[in-house]
């Protein structure tokens, strides 16, 4: 007994020590854990913050590095993350057929510039499809297809070169086909994608002729279910690979080009449903064609074409209320593929002949509301015919069969494979065709243009069933038989057939396998016959997943597992001996290697100028010891504010000088990396209206920052009356001078650029001559030259400051932050917080703004405090609202806005020099009391916010 103790003992240890060796890389596996938060009901593996050491089900790693993430039918529920950029690595992201997946895709997956299939089938995601996919260059298969995305197709998407298969189809998409205009993309530059699946959606306009060209390798247009108008654009007759066309359901005019007839290669022609005009097309050429449908459309009478009897591919022709008149030649009925012919709806008179050698394939003949008045009947094949409402029927005895109608019958279900059906199922079990009772996974196959009408041969669904294996087992899916059944066709005119899977070896699937077979549909993995044409998978949710695996019943064995387990037990303890002279060693260089990992100055060695050293330009590096000393061991006496960062403490340094320590709490630290570039940014921002950082303490799994102390508070502070100074006209103009000053040095100034992104009046502070600093760099960003103007990025900000663009969009700009100054200047002039009692500050100036009263009509909404003189007021006022414009193309940038405040203040008399101002004790005060320091405001942390904790976020 000892023994075996023992030896699951070692066999921990040594379970322990090998989970030691996989590490995820940090960005991939803060992505992921930030997921998790967002989720629900994912696996139940996804414990730990290591998914590629701890095998989290549907995570895909290699090198460390996330490369893929399966996870199709889990039932997650929730929505995506911005902080998917994070996953550089990732090539695959397949979240299909999980329903209760919603909101948008947020812009930041354009930064994943190594993915190559991105399928979101069958999710309910909304919203625009971001522009940002078109960064996505080596995307291969795109399918957001059967969502509630809506707004236009991004043009972006011409941007991806090696784009295979598009499918934006069963969506709310709107807007026109987006075609190149200049430096603009446009789909007309997609010439190697073979797949354009656009049907289903509510995109109007006309189709652009330049969206074709000869050198498109385009397979299936699938268009149908529309709101196009317009005519077929003649460029169409160009695209010579085509094998599938389906323009149907539109509102298309116009003749149909003559030049369709190059298309030599299409299979099904869909042009129902239209308004189109002219003669009846001549299609000799199409000899490939199998299905056509050209009803109900509005062509000139005329006779039924005898070019249609030179198609020997032809099983379906469907040309109902298109004005054919005259009999029917013999000689179409003979066409050796042919199943189906309805032209019902016409003016076809004489009499039904088929002839004496029409094709034994045929099943359906329905020329119902024409004008036939006789019919040869022969001995033979049995042909489904109708001829109700036709003089035959109406004139003639109606007892006969083709004066009838009945319904189709198209069952067809999966026969049991030469087994005995099981009698103990239970109930919520089905037997698969090998008789064995199991869970399946279950959805439908939607097949978009199949070839053949006679849904009732079986040969179509065995070879179906005989592919779908053929496919399971050659990709070594976990699959042991597959069930066909419930055929029907919609209004759409798919085919919809029901499809169960049933798992090999066992009575359920497990994530792995569910996620494994889940991906062969949605990727297009599974290639059906070519007789069922482009095609989709609607999956149902799994339910039945095996969590556990069940101890097998003692029995004879167990003895023989018992040898088994104690051989390998040997083996691992030899294993084991061999790896005990090397645990330390690993075990001292992973601790290392973690050090390093988390703290990226641990190798910093000043006297050798060690290349990890951050490029810090006027702070220093403060010890945990030294900053202990000058806040007498951060004594509740220099507590001076706090907020969702930490604790911000007054402290004096050996020089005398006065700082404000800012320390994080555990929970708020962010990673070293960040950390490092935050101080790296802060180092270099030297202006005389922007904080100053003075140094920095990273030591002992601390994070602290020092910054110089900025007596009088935060202009929150003062407009709301906390800090006692009163603040007139002239002081707050001298304020938005100054504000205005330090953001137009980020912006223009700062190499690279520095978006700030949360501007409000509590980042503003106060010096002791009352100049405006602004503060907290917790959010901002950094604008690169290759960024060209914006960046993609998760939404922070505080509610009420936040600009409108920006939140929509995900893309951030330098107009972001003009947004923001443009509510910080109202709120000047009110002292009002941006969003009070329900009310936006911006929507209320607004409305009762009248530019022919004094004051703009503003005196409600005005500060009582201001004063009565009030120069400048209202190209103030006229400032602000421009700067709230709602597209941030219609906003001035921060040095425009700078001018034209020192102008105002030039009109108004007032010195532009912030020097100039007197001292805080010059102005009106009233008991100072204890107010909460602005270094410890909350930032995004503000319950107005409702963001995440303030993150510096690099690009």
């Amino acid at each position: 007994m000892d023994s075996r103790l023992i030896l699951v003992s070692l066999l921990i240890v040594f379970i322990q020590i090998s989970s030691t060796w996989a590490r995820t890389n940090t960005d991939d596996a803060t992505a992921l854990v930030a997921l998790k938060g967002l989720w629900e009901n994912y696996p139940p593996s996804w414990v730990g913050f290591d998914p590629c050491g701890s095998s989290w089900e549907g995570i895909g790693c290699y090198n460390q590095r996330v490369i893929s993430i399966i996870l199709t039918s889990m039932g997650l529920k929730g929505e995506l993350s911005g902080d998917l950029d994070q996953l550089s690595e990732l090539q695959i992201l397949d979240l299909s057929y999980n329903k209760n997946l919603t909101g948008n895709i947020p812009a930041s997956i354009g930064s994943l510039k190594k993915l190559t299939n991105l399928l979101l089938v069958g999710c309910s995601f909304s919203g625009p499809i971001p522009d940002t996919i078109g960064s996505l260059t080596e995307l291969v298969f795109l399918s957001l297809n059967s969502n509630s995305f809506s707004g236009g197709i991004p043009p972006s998407i011409g941007n991806l070169s090696k784009l295979y298969w598009l499918d934006l189809a069963d969506n709310q998409l709107t807007g026109t086909i987006p075609i190149s205009n200049g430096s603009t993309p446009g789909l007309d530059k997609l010439t190697h994608t073979k797949h354009f699946h656009f049907g289903k959606n509510r995109l109007s306009g006309s189709i652009p002729p330049k969206l074709f060209s000869s050198n498109m390798i385009l397979i299936h247009l699938l268009l149908e279910s529309n709101q196009l108008t317009g005519s077929i654009p003649s460029t169409l007759g160009l695209m010579k690979t085509l094998e599938v066309v389906r323009l149907d359901r539109n509102s298309l005019s116009g003749p149909v080009p003559s030049n369709l007839n190059n298309l030599t290669e299409v299979k099904e022609l869909f042009l129902s449903n239209n308004k189109l005009t002219g003669t009846v097309p001549d299609l000799t050429s199409m000899n490939s064609l199998n299905y056509m449908d050209m009803s109900n459309n509005s062509f000139e009478e005329s006779d039924v074409p005898s070019w249609l009897s030179t198609l020997q591919s032809l099983t379906t022709l469907t040309m109902e209320h298109t004005n054919l008149k005259g009999a029917i030649p013999a000689s179409l009925f003979s066409l050796p593929q042919l199943q189906t012919v309805s032209l019902r709806n016409n003016i076809i008179n004489g009499t039904l002949d088929f002839g004496a050698g029409y094709s034994s394939q045929l099943q359906l003949v329905d020329l119902q509301k024409n004008y036939i008045i006789a019919f040869t009947e022969r001995a033979g094949h049995d042909v489904e015919i109708i001829l109700v409402d036709n003089p035959i029927c109406l004139e003639g005895p109606k007892n006969k069969k083709y004066c009838m109608t009945s319904q189709p019958d198209f069952s067809y279900s999966t026969p049991q494979n030469n087994c005995v059906p099981s009698s103990v199922c239970r109930s919520d079990q089905t037997s698969s065709p090998n008789c064995i009772c199991a869970y399946p996974y279950m959805g439908t196959l939607v097949f978009r243009a199949p070839s053949f009408s006679n849904l009732g041969n079986s040969s179509y669904y065995i070879s179906l069933e005989q592919r779908l294996m053929q496919s399971f087992q050659s990709h070594q899916l976990p699959v042991d038989s597959v069930f066909l059944a419930d055929l029907m066709k919609d209004s759409n005119d798919y085919l919809l057939v029901s499809l169960k899977v049933f798992p090999h070896g066992q009575d359920r699937f497990n994530r792995t396998g569910i996620s494994m077979v889940g991906f062969a549909l949605s990727n297009q993995t599974f290639k059906p016959p070519p007789t069922f044409g482009p095609f989709y998978f609607n999956a149902e949710q799994y339910q039945y997943f095996e969590e556990v695996s069940l101890s097998p019943e003692p029995n004879k064995s167990s003895n023989t597992g018992i040898i088994i387990g104690a051989a390998v037990g040997g083996s691992l303890l030899v294993l084991l001996l061999l790896f005990a002279g090397v645990y330390a060693f690993r075990q001292k260089r992973r601790a290392e290697r973690a050090t390093e990992q988390s703290n990226p100055f641990a190798n910093w060695d000043e006297s050798k100028g060690s290349g990890g050293i951050p490029q810090l330009k006027g702070a220093r590096r403060f010890t945990f010891e030294e900053l202990k000393k000058c806040t007498n061991n951060f004594s509740d006496i220099n507590d001076v504010g706090s907020g969702g960062y930490g604790k911000v403490y007054r402290g004096t340094l050996p020089t005398g000088q006065m700082v404000a320590i800012k320390r994080a709490k555990q929970e708020s630290m962010q990673g070293g990396l960040e950390f490092k570039t935050e101080i790296e940014l802060l180092s270099r921002v030297h202006h005389k209206n922007v904080v100053s950082l003075i140094g920095f303490c990273f030591q002992l799994g601390e994070q602290i920052l020092i910054y110089e102390y900025v007596p009088n508070g935060s202009l929150k502070e003062s407009l709301s009356g906390r800090s006692g100074i009163r603040l007139d006209w002239r002081r707050r103009l001298k304020v938005a001078l100054g504000s205005a000053r330090g953001l137009a040095y980020l912006h223009e100034l700062a190499d690279p650029p520095i978006i700030h992104r949360d501007i409000k009046s509590n980042n503003i502070l106060l010096d002791e001559h009352l100049n405006a600093k602004v503060a907290d760099f917790g959010l901002c960003k950094l604008l690169t030259d290759s960024e060209k103007g914006h960046v993609t990025t998760q939404v922070k900000g505080t509610m009420g400051y936040l600009d409108p663009e920006y939140y929509m969009s995900q893309q951030l700009t330098e107009k972001s932050d003009v947004y923001s100054f443009g509510v910080l200047m109202l709120e000047l002039i009110s002292a009002r917080k941006p969003i009070e009692r329900g009310k936006y500050i911006v929507k209320e100036v607004k409305i009762a703004m009248d530019k022919t009263k004094d004051l703009y009509n503003l005196q409600d909404l005005l500060d009582p405090t201001l004063g009565t003189t009030l120069g400048g007021f209202n190209k103030f006022v006229d400032l602000a609202l421009r700067c709230v414009e709602e597209t941030g193309a219609d906003r001035p940038t921060m040095g425009e806005v700078l001018k034209e405040i020192e102008n105002i203040m030039q009109l108004a008399g007032l010195n532009t020099n912030p020097e100039s101002s007197s001292t805080s004790a010059s102005y009106e005060e009233s008991s100072m009391g204890t107010s909460s320091h602005p270094y410890g405001s909350n930032s995004a942390f503000d319950s107005s916010a409702g963001y995440p904790p303030s993150t510096v976020e690099p690009k």
